[in-house]
């Protein structure tokens, strides 16, 4: 019994109570399909007023604890953002980017750029384009095809028009040709990371071979279309091209590359405009699926880990049985938004609302169970360390607005996001001084 009245349980009962938003707001997500404003207005309220329970219930505290001062503080708040980033990124490469738009966004745009990259890569071997301006060819990536060929499908027949040339990301293919007397000659065994057909960028003309797939191949394909477009879009390349196209009719080959692959993909790069890395709604709508329904525990696992530093924060502030009225609200009010805006995704995926409804609800218990743990592990730290464990949950939760909340509100609508977190700061305040803290 003795337990029930301690501080303790106290912190436990205020943990669950601060998260029992995250239910809340699911079937909120679920039965009202919020739209993207109001999810944008709520997660940037929720973001305020987070700001505001960190800076009155942590920092300020921390800051006036006598025989600590400053530098714990700093030094907490700095290796909690630290921790936060290295777990979250843990999370998001096991799946757990999905428990957001913004972190799904952010996990497919890094994959895409280290994608583009390495089609640049690519592109640097081939001498044609590698003789061309570094900042203008860069402009042809967002319009470059993967293609799978099947062994003995021909990617192009002899005579054939000369509509694109080939990258062979992996696989085989065999350059042949037949001869005046209907005999077969084979010109080339060409493996990944070697091109074919490129002059057909430059040089309109009828292929002179058959390019033929000795095994299952894959390929990144340039349209002669596209890259047509592209020249008559920036005078330096067509020019470029031009000059080309002259040196290949009257010595019949390319003039030698003035920079090395390494140099031309480096420069390529620079250029890249941040267009070229953002996922299609299609390709993110793909990754909804695929997400929730794989990884399912990992998405589990980024949201407790967006919940593990405010359980700690409950547990370490509570005096006696009693606990903030500004941490509370701002809590509740900060966790309504992330798990509105999850669960929205989540039925859009099509996950049971059973499930979605269970894992909020583990997260009520397992918040309540840190602030138990945060307040038994805080009761017994001199000063010093009392403030070093603020900071590490200050800092986490920070790294987590600016990581998560913030990014989500500006994907959902931009112009909310401003006046909406005032909002929130205002409204923790507001519960501030309910407390009686000044």
């Amino acid at each position: 019994m003795d337990f029930f009245r301690s501080s303790a349980f106290a912190a436990f009962l205020f943990g669950a109570i601060s998260s029992v938003s995250l239910p809340i707001g699911a079937l909120i997500g679920i039965w009202t399909k919020p739209s993207r404003t109001v999810i944008s207005a709520v997660m940037s309220f929720g973001a305020g007023s987070l700001m505001a329970a960190i800076a009155f219930e942590l920092v300020n505290p921390a800051v006036e604890r006598e025989g600590a001062g400053f530098l714990p503080l700093a030094l907490g708040l700095l290796l909690g953002c630290l921790l936060f980033i290295a777990l979250s990124r843990a999370a998001d490469a096991k799946g757990g980017a999905a428990r957001t738009r913004s972190t799904l966004l952010s996990s497919l745009k890094s994959s895409k750029k280290l994608q583009v990259r390495r089609v640049l890569e690519r592109l640097a071997t081939v001498d044609i384009l590698r003789a061309l301006p570094a900042g203008q060819v860069q402009a042809i990536v967002p319009r470059i095809k993967r293609r799978s060929f099947a062994a003995g499908r021909p990617v192009f027949s002899q005579g054939g028009e000369g509509d694109a040339m080939y990258i062979i990301d992996s696989g085989l293919v065999r350059i042949e040709y037949s001869d005046e007397t209907g005999g077969r000659r084979l010109v080339a065994e060409l493996g990944a990371g070697q091109t074919f057909g490129e002059m057909a960028l430059i040089w309109n003309a009828p292929r002179t071979a058959d390019a033929i797939p000795a095994e299952d191949t894959k390929v990144f394909e340039i349209q002669r279309d596209d890259f047509v477009a592209l020249t008559e879009s920036s005078p330096e390349l067509k020019a470029a091209v031009a000059s080309l196209a002259a040196e290949r009719g009257r010595t019949g080959q390319i003039p030698a590359a003035l920079v090395s692959g390494e140099a031309w993909a480096a420069e390529a790069a620079l250029h890249l405009d941040e267009n070229a890395y953002r996922p299609s709604e299609n390709e993110l709508k793909a990754a909804v699926g695929q997400s929730h329904a794989s990884a399912a525990m990992a998405i589990w696992l980024g949201l407790l880990l967006d919940g593990i530093p405010e359980s700690l924060v409950i547990g370490a502030s509570m005096t006696g049985f009693s606990a903030s009225p500004a941490l509370i609200a701002g809590l509740f009010m900060a966790n309504l938004p992330e798990s509105l805006s999850s669960s929205t995704m989540m039925k859009e995926a099509g996950t049971k609302t059973g499930r979605i409804l269970g894992m909020w609800s583990s997260l009520v218990l397992a918040v309540g169970v840190g602030a138990l743990l945060g307040n038994l592990i805080s009761g017994s730290l001199p000063p010093v360390a009392h403030s070093l464990f603020e900071g590490l949950a200050a800092g986490s939760m920070l790294a987590m607005i600016a990581q998560t909340m913030l990014p989500e509100a500006y994907e959902r609508n931009i112009r909310m996001v401003g006046l909406f977190t005032v909002l929130g700061f205002i409204a923790t305040v507001f519960f501030h001084t309910l407390g009686g803290h000044g």
